[in-house]
């Protein structure tokens, strides 16, 4: 067995940009929580949390901060790497 390792971001089958909305995921996941519930819990729109969770809209800092206290994470986790 070598002794070269791989820096753990080469590994991830994401891209850095996708990182924050796969840590959504995980965490409400780990919440037991639905989109749905959290989309409640939050005032964000349902569609804009699978559009985060998917990378596909920005969470940004007024959004980071409502999801993590929903949540109860950081909110910095939620933010762009």
């Amino acid at each position: 067995m070598g002794t070269d390792s791989i820096p753990w971001r080469e590994v991830l089958p994401f891209k850095d940009e996708e990182l924050p909305g796969v840590f959504l995921a995980g965490a409400r996941y780990r919440g037991g929580m639905t989109q749905a519930a959290l989309a409640e819990a939050t005032g964000i729109p349902r569609r804009h949390i699978s559009e985060m969770e998917n990378g596909r809209r920005p969470i940004g800092k007024k959004n980071a901060r409502l999801l993590a206290e929903a949540l109860k994470v950081d909110p910095r986790r939620l933010l762009a790497v």
